[in-house]
């Protein structure tokens, strides 16, 4: 029996049934929604649908990342039982998260000598984050040690691409991606921004399309380029969405269309309570395995 524990935190924007069946803990961010405190708890408290009709009556959701503290009440109990601990975070480009648990690692470490805590900054977001995630757990699942599966995860994570687009701009200028003016401009003209995550684990924007089936046929476009071996690309494919099911399953759709050789259907994920107060509704992204991201 492996005797260590597989850990990641809520952005990983997998499905509460998946945490459970493939065993792995989460610790749980928390936003602010009309003056309340919530957790990130996978839609356990607030349904997804819920919390996305709040946002689009007005509300805009704050959020809070794990502290320290937090996560050496998380990590404690572990490492009471016996059990070293990979922990996956949150891209840094995005939150600090990631150094809040390598503090929490410097000081549990000394408080238990004979443990060992490895924290992997996984430059990705949402299901992609979830994507490296799945891959550690399929490691782990075939018997990994866990110095095995950190190696592994260090030399994948920038491989694991991100494409998001989204037919709302609200929280692009809300979040200072596009300015007021060009918010405005780009919803009169239907423009639909195309991102991805670059090497550092920011969102980048790339293009500016007109039209969403123009931006969809570009995002499986991308994979289609960065996808290793292409065409023939055989790994899994991940796509998340912020309450636009329909956009989701159009990509799905034609991904499985193009993309013969995958490693089953297309899983279609939501975008969670933390990293959707920063989207807003409408965003859909797209992950995969493919080329190196290098900028």
């Amino acid at each position: 029996m492996l005797d260590y524990v597989l850990s990641c935190c809520s952005t990983a924007d997998m499905s509460y049934d998946y945490f459970k069946e493939r065993n792995i803990p989460y610790v749980c961010f928390h936003y602010v929604l009309d003056g309340k405190v919530y957790k990130d708890d996978l839609g356990q408290t607030i349904s997804f649908k819920e919390f996305y009709s709040r946002i689009a009556a007005g509300a805009m959701p704050t959020t809070s990342q794990v502290n320290v503290g937090q996560f050496m009440d998380y990590f404690e109990p572990f490492l009471e039982n016996g059990n070293d601990i990979l922990h996956i975070s949150l891209s840094s480009g995005l939150s600090g998260e990631y150094n809040s648990a390598l503090i929490a690692k410097a000081e549990l470490e000394s408080k238990y000598p004979d443990r060992k805590i490895l924290v992997v900054d996984s430059l990705g977001a949402s299901s992609g984050y979830g994507m490296l995630t799945d891959l550690a757990a399929d490691m782990r699942d075939n018997g990994s040690s866990i110095e095995e599966v950190y190696q592994a995860l260090e030399d994948s994570k920038l491989r694991i691409h991100h494409w998001f687009f989204s037919t709302d701009l609200t929280h692009f200028k809300r979040g200072g991606r596009i300015s007021g003016s060009s918010a405005a401009i780009g919803s009169l003209l239907n423009i639909c921004p195309l991102l991805n995550m670059s090497y550092d684990g920011k969102l980048v924007p790339r293009k500016k399309i007109r039209g969403k089936s123009k931006v969809i046929r570009e995002i499986v476009n991308m994979m289609a380029i960065h996808a290793e071996d292409g065409l023939n690309y055989s790994g899994k494919c991940f796509i998340s969405h912020s309450e636009c099911y329909d956009d989701a399953r159009k990509v799905a759709d034609l991904i499985e269309e193009k993309f013969s050789s995958l490693n089953g259907r297309v899983v279609i994920n939501s975008v969670g309570t933390v990293i959707g107060s920063h989207t807003g509704p409408g965003t859909v992204a797209l992950y995969f395995l493919g080329d190196t991201r290098v900028d």
